[in-house]
C-alpha cells in the first residue's frame, strides 16, 4: 500500500479565504433561525449549492446566496463566533497563518458604521489568534461594482488600522465588470500606507485580468490568478517578479472556470515557477476547506509530498507573516516531510474534496 504524509498535518499559510464565505453551515442555519431569515434549499440542504457563474446569471445567483448569507451576520457575537470557528477549522487543517479578506461595508449598516464593524472585525481577529494560536490578520477588500471613490475611502480606514492587523488591501466581485485601471488611485493609497497589494484576476476574466493586476495595481499577490496559465508570457513575467497566486481549485471548478479538477492549470503554474498559494475561497458554497486544496493537488494533479511541502513554502512566503514567524513555519514544514510516511488513506474528510458538480446549461 502506497504511503502518504497527512496534509491537514502539513504546516501552511492560507491566503485567500473571504469572511462570509468562511462561516460554518451548521453555523449559518442557527442564525438564520435566529434572525428568522428565509434560506433557499440551496443553502439548507447539507450539501454545496449547484453553482456556475461563467455567465451574468450565474454569478448574480452565486452573489444572491452570498448576500443572503451575509444578512445573517448582525451583531458583534455573530462576527466573532464566525471569527473563531473560521480559525479553528484552519488549525484544524494545519493552517499556521491566516489572512481572512472583508469589505467592511458590507457589514457596517448592522453594525454601528464603518469604523465600528471594523474594529470589531479586528477585534474578534485578535481574540481568536491569542485563543486558538492561529496567526491572524484582515486584508480590506474594495468592491470592484461600486464606485472607485468608495474605494478610495476604504483604503484610507485600512491604512489606518495597519498597526491593528490590517496588512493588505485587495479588490473582489466579478473581474468582469469595470476596469483594474479604475482603482489604481485607491491602492496607490494603499500601497504608501505600507500595505501589500492583492486584488482578484484571471479567474473569470482571461489572462489580460491579470496583466492588468500588475500594470495598473501593482500587485504583489493575485487573487486566483489561474487563467494566466493560457499566457505563456505573462507566466514567465509571474515567475520572474516572484508574485504569488492564491489559486483555490475546487472553487475553479466548482464555479465552472474548469470542468473538472485535472483541468485547473495547477501544473503548468507550478513547473512555470509562478508562486502558488492554495486556499479554500469560500467554504460555506464550494464545501470544502484548506486540506482539501492540497490533497486536489495530491490525488488529482499527482502531487508528491515533496512538492506539496513546496506549496507550503510558498504560501508562507507569499503572506505577511513577520519574519521569525516564517522561519519557524518553513521549518515546521520541512520537519513535517521529514516525518515517516503513512498508509495511504483519506486525509481530508471525504465531503471537503468533492466540490458540487457545476450545472450544465
Amino acid at each position: 500500500m502506497e504511503s502518504v504524509r497527512d496534509v491537514r498535518k502539513l504546516p501552511k499559510a492560507h491566503l485567500h479565504l473571504h469572511f462570509t464565505g468562511s462561516m460554518r453551515p451548521g453555523t449559518l442555519l442557527e442564525l438564520a433561525d435566529k434572525y428568522g431569515v428565509h434560506l433557499p434549499e440551496a443553502l439548507r440542504g447539507g450539501r454545496p449549492p449547484r453553482l456556475r457563474a461563467t455567465d451574468e446569471r450565474g454569478w448574480f445567483r452565486f452573489q444572491r446566496l452570498y448576500d443572503i448569507a451575509r444578512s445573517c451576520l448582525r451583531s458583534p457575537e455573530d462576527i466573532r463566533r464566525l471569527v473563531r470557528e473560521a480559525a479553528e477549522e484552519d488549525v484544524r487543517d494545519g493552517s499556521r497563518w491566516l489572512e481572512i479578506q472583508v469589505d467592511p461595508t458590507s457589514y457596517a449598516p448592522r453594525l454601528g458604521g464603518l469604523i465600528p464593524a471594523l474594529e470589531i472585525i479586528l477585534d474578534a481577529v485578535e481574540t481568536a489568534s491569542r485563543e486558538t494560536g492561529l496567526g491572524m490578520r484582515v486584508l480590506v477588500a474594495a468592491n470592484r461594482v461600486k464606485h472607485p471613490l468608495d474605494a478610495r475611502t476604504l483604503a484610507r480606514l485600512a491604512v489606518r488600522y495597519v498597526d491593528r492587523g490590517v496588512v493588505g488591501f485587495g479588490l473582489s466581485n466579478d473581474e468582469r465588470r469595470g476596469f483594474a485601471r479604475d482603482f489604481d488611485r485607491a491602492f496607490a493609497i494603499a500601497r504608501r500606507g505600507g500595505l501589500l497589494s492583492a486584488p482578484h484576476g484571471g479567474e473569470l476574466a482571461g489572462p489580460a485580468s491579470v496583466a492588468d493586476c500588475l500594470d495598473d495595481l501593482r500587485a504583489s499577490r493575485v487573487g486566483h490568478g489561474v487563467r494566466a496559465a493560457e499566457d505563456p508570457r505573462l507566466l514567465r513575467r509571474l515567475a520572474d517578479e516572484q508574485v504569488t497566486c492564491e489559486v483555490c481549485p475546487a472553487s475553479n471548478v466548482a464555479l465552472g472556470v474548469y470542468d473538472k479538477h485535472e483541468d485547473v492549470p495547477l501544473r503548468t503554474l507550478f513547473e512555470a515557477g509562478v508562486p502558488m498559494a492554495l486556499g479554500a475561497d469560500d467554504p460555506l458554497l464550494f464545501g470544502s476547506r484548506l486540506a482539501a486544496q492540497y490533497e486536489i493537488a495530491r490525488r488529482y494533479h499527482g502531487f508528491t509530498d515533496a512538492e506539496l511541502t513546496e506549496l507550503a513554502r510558498q504560501s508562507v512566503r507569499g503572506s505577511s507573516a513577520p519574519e521569525g514567524v516564517r522561519k519557524e513555519i518553513l521549518a515546521d514544514i520541512d520537519a513535517w516531510l521529514a516525518s515517516p510516511a503513512e498508509p495511504a488513506g483519506p486525509t481530508a474528510p471525504a465531503d471537503s474534496v468533492e466540490p458540487a458538480e457545476p450545472t450544465r446549461r
